[in-house]
């Protein structure tokens, strides 16, 4: 398992080396353009997670702020957005016309995890432009239950010299005296923790954070928005209130009876604190092996509209069949370039990456 991570962690790796260089090449030759009325399809949901000020003094080893981009970067993709002649929509819009065949161009803005500064940052300049948006919610998050383990980890490794993991009853032993260390480690864990079981990833995670006096709860309350503070979103009809699990797990390794108690269970809950049923469902985590065919099909006979993952892609006028699977373009927090979103929009790289397939719900 753990060669499995490291493959996994060195796969990333790459993956973002090629994306990048092919990005590089599509804006420099230009071919971006020449491909876009092909790839650019009729839509496109961002993804974003954190928006906040850069801090004054920058981390060395940051390796979240991938889930992070500033209110300015925000407000510029936006001006580029309208700029691009693409409508801001709300997801039920998107649906109705993706069902309607409306080959008018959008996008949709969606925030995962409920972070208070999405309220703070976020909320006030989609307000100020009369945009919407949706906020997905783990339903233990608002309580301070929640577990922001990738950040936990974070913290952990920052504060290590050296981790010590208990593995399939055998020590594993990281060094993380430098950033270079840290890095490694912080990818090998990660991965290794994304591979196994939920409830020993949990496990594994908690019992770290007790040995490097990390306050996961703590950090929950202070991070994530109180169910007041969603209620003050949610009150606001630019702001559509979606479902993300209640403790944000990847429901594809969990049992059948167990992953629909987590979709539905979450939509429930929002219910009663919101009084509206969300439609709406974000996989967590959201890539292939976090959210497949299986789930797909969960996600309708809960009860859902809309299901999104984090699978790359533009959306197209196929997609209508496909509601339960559809793909994102996050705006990422190591990629904060108008240069970047410019070729998102035209989904030049997305076709590559998808060997121009327009629909992947595998």
């Amino acid at each position: 398992m753990v060669d499995g991570a490291k493959r996994r962690a060195a796969l990333a790796k790459v993956k973002t080396a090629v994306m990048k260089a092919a990005m590089s090449g599509l804006y420099h030759t230009g071919a971006h353009r020449l491909l876009a009325p092909y790839t650019q399809g009729v839509g496109v949901i961002f993804t974003l997670h954190h928006v906040r000020p850069e801090p004054d003094e920058p981390k060395a080893f940051a390796p979240n702020r991938i889930l992070e981009v500033t209110p300015e970067f925000l407000d510029a993709v936006l001006d580029q957005v309208q700029e691009a002649g693409l409508d801001v929509v709300s997801l039920d819009e998107a649906v109705l016309r993706l069902q309607e065949g409306d080959d008018r161009r959008f996008a949709c803005f969606t925030f995962d995890d409920g972070y208070r500064d999405n309220l703070k940052y976020a909320y006030p300049m989609f307000k100020r432009r009369s945009m919407p948006l949706t906020l997905y919610v783990p339903t233990d998050y608002p309580d301070g239950n929640g577990e922001l383990w990738w950040l936990a980890l974070e913290e952990i490794v920052a504060r290590a010299h050296e981790i010590e993991l208990c593995r399939n009853g055998e020590l594993w032993r990281l060094p993380a005296g430098t950033v270079p260390e840290k890095t490694r480690a912080f990818a090998e864990i990660y991965w290794w923790l994304r591979l196994i079981d939920e409830a020993t990833q949990r496990e594994v995670v908690r019992v770290l954070a007790d040995r490097y006096e990390v306050d996961m709860a703590a950090d929950c309350s202070r991070l994530v928005m109180d169910w007041d503070e969603i209620r003050t979103m949610a009150a606001d009809p630019l702001v559509t209130v979606g479902a993300h699990t209640k403790g944000h797990f990847a429901v594809s390794k969990l049992y059948v009876s167990r992953a629909c108690e987590e979709m539905g269970g979450s939509a429930d809950r929002i219910e009663r604190e919101l009084g509206v049923r969300p439609i709406h469902f974000s996989y967590p985590y959201g890539d292939p092996g976090s959210a497949g065919r299986r789930d797909f099909a969960l996600a309708r006979q809960v009860g859902f509209q809309t299901a999104v993952t984090t699978r790359k892609g533009m959306l197209f006028p196929a997609h209508r069949r496909h509601l339960m699977a559809l793909p994102r373009v996050s705006l990422n927090g190591e990629y904060q370039s108008l240069t970047y979103t410019a070729l998102c929009l035209s989904g030049a790289p997305f076709a590559l990456w998808n060997r121009f397939q327009q629909v992947n719900a595998a």
